[in-house]
């Protein structure tokens, strides 16, 4: 059974009851929007049947309904113009000028978009390339500023480690020279016996 626009306008759904459903006016109006572009659709498909068959009857159509793009049908017109109409084989090269023409339209497009892909291709190998090349200069200089800093940091680690030994020697000769005074206090006093210093 064929499906037309009026099955669609004309359907009727039965109403669900305590469950979840869709909206019944989102709906029809959905179905409408359907049926506007399916009428288009049936209208523009008569057209073209009748088109085809004017040129396989090698007769001149008739006045389009709709405007079909300007470019296929100039070029159309002009194929179907040069090919000779009192010639009995005159529908036989009108459906091949036709078909040449959609085959060199095709041509076309596809060369189009070759042409389109390889330049995308190329501008994102462009800036590709780019990236890494702001990335690797990036790097670099983060090296660089880690090998100053890292020099900064031996530099500092050297001169804590000098300070350290002239601290540990000061340090020594304090305590030495400290013992030497306790050392020699001991000596002089050692003289008192221990049994006065305590009385």
């Amino acid at each position: 059974m064929a499906l037309t626009p009026d099955d669609v306008v004309t359907k009727q759904f039965q109403h669900v009851r305590f469950k979840e459903g869709f909206d019944p006016d989102e709906v029809d109006d959905f179905l409408d929007e359907i049926v506007v572009e399916w009428r288009k659709t049936i209208a523009e498909n008569d057209e073209l049947k009748v088109k085809l068959a004017a040129y396989e009857s090698g007769e001149t159509p008739a006045a389009p309904a709709a405007e079909a793009p300007a470019e296929v049908e100039v070029e159309a017109v002009e194929v179907v113009a040069a090919a000779p109409a009192a010639d009995a084989g005159a529908p036989a090269a009108a459906s091949a000028g036709i078909i040449e023409l959609a085959q060199r339209l095709h041509d076309e497009h596809v060369a189009e978009g070759i042409a389109q892909r390889d330049k995308l291709i190329a501008e994102a190998q462009s800036q590709a390339a780019s990236i890494v090349a702001e990335a690797e200069a990036r790097g670099r200089d983060e090296i660089a500023r880690l090998e100053k800093e890292r020099g900064s940091l031996e530099s500092r680690i050297s001169e804590l480690r000098q300070f350290e030994r002239d601290y540990r020697s000061q340090l020594r000769t304090y305590i030495e020279s400290h013992l030497r005074d306790l050392d020699s206090t001991g000596t002089t006093s050692g003289s008192t016996p221990v049994s006065a210093v305590g009385h």
